[in-house]
Parts: C-alpha cells; structure tokens; sequence
C-alpha cells in the first residue's frame, strides 16, 4: 500500500487533468494545424476486459497521434498491487467518419517475446473492428483475425468474436453508460463453449474539481459476467500527464 500511495503522489504531482467520456479513451489531447496528440493514464483498482479479470491494481498509459479521422495509439498495463501480472502493450490504428470507427488492434501480452509472430508461439493477437454510434446508442462488432486466438469446441481456431452495445445518458449531472457485450459463439479466449453474454455494466464518471482550470475524472463501474457468474466493482482515476 505505501508502494501504491506513493505511484499515486507521484503521478498526481505531474498531472493536469480533463473530464472523458464515462468508459471512452481517459486521455488528454492536444490539437495543433490538424494533428491531434494523446498522452494520458488511467490507475485502477482491478483490470477488467470485457467481463474477464486480467489484473490487479494497475496503471494504464496511453499514447497516441490522430489525423483527419485516422488514429493510431499504444495503450499499457502493468499491476501495481501484484507485479506478477500479465504486462500488457496494445497498438490501434483506426479510421473514424462521422459515426463509422473500423480499425485493427494488435494486442500483446509479456508472457512471450515481443518479436515472435509464428502461429503457435506468438502471444500477439490481431483483433479486426467495426463499430458505428447513432448517439443515442453505440454497437461495436470485434474479431480475432489472427495470432494466439482460441479455439472452439473442436480444438479448431475460433476466429473469437465480441459485440458490444452502449447507451450513454445523464443523471443527477453524473454521465452514466449502460453496456453489454455477447460472446456470439464458442472461444477458450473467453471461457464459454458457446453463445455467452461475458459483460453487463452500468458506469458513472464525474469530475472531482482541484481548481477552476484543474480537475479529476473519477469513474466507478458495477460490472458483471453472468457467463462466470462474477460480479465486480470497479474504481479508476484518469490523468494528464
């Protein structure tokens, strides 16, 4: 804990903060003659991805550039609480138009080299997506298009795949978001053997006010698996560091 209290001084020292959507990108962003900037972190009490549990108390560092709609970004994670967790480092390139986002995700996890791409030895996984938000609501479909994906009932690749659905909406001058997320068919990735809904979420973000100019984006989220049977409560802080 005084490890923990620490990292906290120490990044809160450095930090300037901003407000973010409820569970979008907590980043800050710079925009110069069209360029757009990210730099930010996020510090939270347990990793959860899509109903699983992937960590425990763990800094979170974003790093990204954008251009007439294009993005691409690197997103960290490495425990805090527990340094034997998984380390994680994530590169997106995007497209956004109007309410379309395509883009591809190349996740990597510490467990093997960085370097290694050959099936069956890599720990990268290439995940496709295709989202669109009508404002009112937001759906994402999400796709494993190659590297260390799971596999289905008969020990073939699953090509695992995630849809999401999003409602955002204001209450007592909090910004909630409503969410769940379905697994459309067996994966090992995430633990069912067939149809399963791994995510039901209800997220709340507001601002804690330091000063006029200088605020904290504090987010608390209840989330649950019905596919596992979990059910968390989840706390983070976002910065601008």
């Amino acid at each position: 804990m005084k490890r923990l209290f620490l990292i906290v001084l120490s990044v809160i020292g450095t930090a300037t903060l901003r407000s973010q959507d409820v569970t979008g990108s907590k980043e800050y962003t710079e925009v110069e003659e069209g360029v757009s900037a990210t730099i930010g972190a996020d510090l939270v009490n347990q990793y959860i991805w899509r109903g699983q549990e992937l960590g425990n108390v763990s800094l979170q560092p974003t790093l990204g550039v954008g251009y007439k709609g294009f993005s691409l970004s690197a997103w960290g994670c490495v425990g805090i609480s527990n340094w034997a967790d998984t380390k994680e480092l994530d590169f997106t390139l995007d497209y956004s138009y109007k309410g379309l986002n395509i883009g591809i995700t190349d996740y990597w996890f510490s467990k093997g080299s960085y370097f290694q791409y050959t099936n069956g030895k890599t720990t990268h996984i290439w995940e496709g997506f295709v989202g669109y938000d009508f404002k009112i609501l937001s759906a994402k479909w999400y796709t494993n298009l190659g590297g260390d994906d799971g596999t289905d009932s008969n020990g073939k690749r699953a090509y695992s795949s995630y849809f999401n659905l999003s409602v955002p909406f204001q209450l007592a001058a909090v910004e909630w978001e409503a969410s769940i997320g379905v697994v459309p068919w067996g994966t090992t990735l995430y633990g069912n053997r067939d149809f399963a809904v791994t995510n039901v979420s209800l997220f709340a973000t507001k601002d804690f006010t330091i000063t006029e100019r200088n605020h904290i984006p504090i987010y608390v989220g209840l989330v649950a698996n019905p596919n596992s049977e979990k059910l968390y409560l989840l706390f983070g802080l976002s910065f601008k560091i």
